[in-house]
């Protein structure tokens, strides 16, 4: 989880990076399992998306990590410029 935040941040791919612990229920190759997994959310713009999840895949141990984009509506300017202004 360090290792794929840390290329997030050091390559500006992301201003933030918030890591929520989490249980996941699912079916992986016909087998059902059970796991704890950590979660991690990325403040980014659009525009470094397919970088980012690249940068995730590369750092990521899954065969197949989860990697989903989120576009926000709306949001407070001010972070928003933050954002903006912390990634590249």
């Amino acid at each position: 989880m360090r290792r794929i935040v840390a290329a997030a941040l050091d390559a500006k791919l992301a201003a933030c990076v918030q890591v929520f612990p989490v249980r996941s229920f699912y079916t992986w190759k016909g087998e059902r399992c059970e796991s704890g997994e950590l979660r991690l959310e990325f403040k980014t713009k659009v525009e470094d998306y397919k970088d980012l999840a690249a940068a995730i895949r590369a750092a990521h141990s899954y065969e197949t990590p989860e990697i989903l984009r989120l576009d926000v509506a709306q949001g407070d300017a001010a972070y928003l410029d933050w954002v903006k202004q912390s990634t590249r």
